[in-house]
C-alpha cells in the first residue's frame, strides 16, 4: 500500500460524521456518516424516498437515484427485465454471497471468466444455482456442513473459554468462523487462511474504501487491489489444477468434476475460478458483520440473552432480526433503468443507475413495525432484504443462516453471560458500504454444568 493510499484510508476511518437532522444534511456517502445511517433512512423515508444523485449514471449525462423504501427495491429486484444489472466495476455486488443483496464475481476479469459463459440470461442464472451452488452453500445443501460449522465453533470457544473472562469478539470469533468454513467448503489448505483473508480483503476492497454509490477507486488503487486479486488468481487456479488431479469431497473438485446440465458440458479452469472467486468473498466479511452485530445486540440486551438461554427455537428468529437490523450490506448500485419508468413520482430516466439501500429497506416502518427493535415475534421475519430477493437472491444465503445459528447455539449453551467490556467500545464501523464493526470487546462467565 502506497504512503497516500494509506493516508487516505486511514483520513476515511477516522472521519467523524454528523448526525444529519433535515434532508439537506444527509449524505449517505460522506466521510463517517455510517454511524448515522438510521437517522438517515428515516429521514429519506419522509422526505425522500427516491433520491437523485446528479451525473452518477451509467453514462456522464445521466443520474443515480437511492431508492429506500422495501416495496420499491422489492419491486425492483423481482424486475431483472425493467432493472438489469449495469455493467461498471463492482456493480455485480462483488460475489457477496453468503449475506449480500447480488451474487457475482469481484471484478471486470471474472465476470468475463463466468458470468457471460455460464449466466448470459436470467434461465441460465437460475440453473447456474440450482446445479453449481446450492448443492453447497444454498438453504438445500448448506445443512450437510452443520457437523463441521459446529466443530469450528466449538474450537473457536476452546481458544478463549478458560483464558480469561474477556475478549476481543472479532477477532477472537466472528472473523474466524467464516473463514474456517468456507475455506473448508471449497477445500482448500486451512494453513493457508492467513493469506486468504487477505485476499478477500482486497475483494471487498472498493466496497469499503471506495468513493460514492458506485464503489469508486483511485487508478493507483485499482493497480494495487489488480495485483492481489492476480496473485489469488493465480492461487485459484493452483487449487483448480489440483483437484481436477486429485478431486475429494468438496466445492472446488466438485466444480471440475461436475457436467453442467443446464449447458450439457463440463466447465472449463476460467468457469471454475469464477465461481470460486465469488464463493470466497460472500463467505467472509459478511457473516462476520452479521456475527459481531448479533452479539453487539446481545451484550446490550441482557434479557433478550436470557430468553434465548431459556428457548433455543427462538435463536432462528433472532438471527433474521439481527440481520434486518444490521444489514451487513447495507446498499449497492446493482441495477439500471432499461427503460424510462417513474417510481413514487420520480421520473427515472433509461440508463440511470439505482442504489438500492437494503438496510434502509429493512428499516421501514411502513414494512416493520418498531423496526429498530428485536422482536422475536415479528410475522415473516425472513423477508428482510438483506439477501435481497428475486432470482438474483444470494446464492450463500443457506450456508450463512446456518453459521449464525449454530454459532448462538453453542455461545448459548456455553456461555451464561455475556456484556460489554466497561470502556473498550466506542462501537465504530469500518467505512464504505459494509457495515462492520471494527472490534467488539465483551466480558462473559462461562456456564456451569
Amino acid at each position: 500500500m502506497t504512503q497516500s493510499t494509506a493516508s487516505d484510508y486511514s483520513e476515511m476511518i477516522n472521519a467523524v460524521g454528523k448526525c444529519p437532522i433535515d434532508l439537506g444534511e444527509v449524505d449517505l456517502f460522506g466521510a463517517g456518516q455510517q454511524e448515522h445511517w438510521p437517522e438517515s433512512y428515516k429521514i429519506l423515508h419522509e422526505e425522500s424516498p427516491v433520491q437523485r444523485i446528479p451525473g452518477e449514471g451509467s453514462t456522464p449525462d445521466t443520474d443515480g437515484f437511492v431508492i429506500t423504501k422495501y416495496q420499491d427495491i422489492y419491486d425492483i429486484v423481482r424486475d431483472p427485465q425493467t432493472f438489469p444489472q449495469p455493467g461498471f466495476a463492482g456493480a455485480d455486488g462483488g460475489g457477496t454471497a453468503g449475506m449480500s443483496t447480488e451474487d457475482g464475481e469481484p471484478s471486470a476479469l471474472a465476470d468475463a471468466m463466468a458470468l457471460n459463459t455460464l449466466r448470459p440470461n436470467l434461465e441460465l442464472h437460475k440453473a447456474h444455482r440450482i446445479e453449481l451452488t446450492d448443492p453447497w452453500v444454498g438453504a438445500t445443501g448448506a445443512p450437510r456442513h452443520r457437523p463441521m460449522v459446529t466443530k469450528f465453533v466449538d474450537q473457536l470457544i476452546d481458544n478463549w473459554i478458560d483464558k480469561g473472562e474477556e475478549i476481543e469478539f472479532v477477532e477472537d470469533f466472528a472473523a474466524p468462523l467464516p473463514q474456517l468454513v468456507m475455506t473448508t467448503i471449497l477445500g482448500w489448505p486451512l494453513e493457508d487462511i492467513d493469506i486468504l483473508r487477505k485476499w478477500g480483503q482486497a475483494q471487498v476492497r472498493r466496497f469499503v474504501y471506495g468513493k460514492g454509490h458506485r464503489n469508486i477507486m483511485s487508478d493507483e488503487e485499482e493497480l494495487e487491489n489488480a495485483r492481489d486479486l492476480g496473485e489469488f488468481m493465480e492461487y485459484v487456479q493452483e487449487q483448480v489444477t489440483r483437484k481436477r488431479r486429485d478431486p475429494q469431497e468438496d466445492m472446488t473438485s466438485f466444480l471440475t468434476q461436475v457436467t453442467y446440465k443446464a449447458m450439457n458440458r463440463k466447465l472449463t479452469d476460467n468457469e471454475v475460478i469464477g465461481v470460486l472467486f465469488g464463493m470466497h468473498i460472500g463467505g467472509l466479511e459478511t457473516t462476520q458483520y452479521a456475527i459481531a452485530a448479533e452479539a453487539e445486540l446481545l451484550a446490550q440486551n441482557p434479557e433478550l440473552w436470557r430468553e434465548l438461554k431459556a428457548d433455543r427455537s427462538k435463536i432462528r428468529f433472532f438471527a433474521e432480526e439481527g440481520m434486518r437490523i444490521h444489514a451487513p450490506t447495507q446498499g449497492l448500485s446493482t441495477r439500471m433503468a432499461a427503460k424510462d419508468v417513474e417510481i413514487r413520482g420520480v421520473p427515472i430516466p433509461k440508463g440511470s443507475i439505482l442504489h438500492l439501500r437494503y438496510g434502509a429497506a429493512n428499516l421501514d416502518a411502513e414494512e416493520f413495525n418498531c423496526p429498530a427493535e428485536v422482536d422475536l415475534t415479528r410475522p415473516n421475519t425472513g423477508r428482510h432484504m438483506t439477501f435481497s430477493q428475486g432470482i438474483r437472491v444470494c446464492p450463500g444465503a443457506g450456508i450463512s443462516r446456518l453459521e449464525q445459528n449454530i454459532a448462538w447455539e453453542r455461545l448459548v449453551d456455553r456461555l451464561e453471560t455475556i456484556e460489554l467490556a466497561p470502556g473498550k467500545n466506542d462501537f465504530r464501523h469500518q467505512p464504505g458500504i459494509m457495515l462492520g464493526l471494527w472490534e467488539l470487546h465483551l466480558q462473559f462467565t462461562k456456564a456451569t454444568g
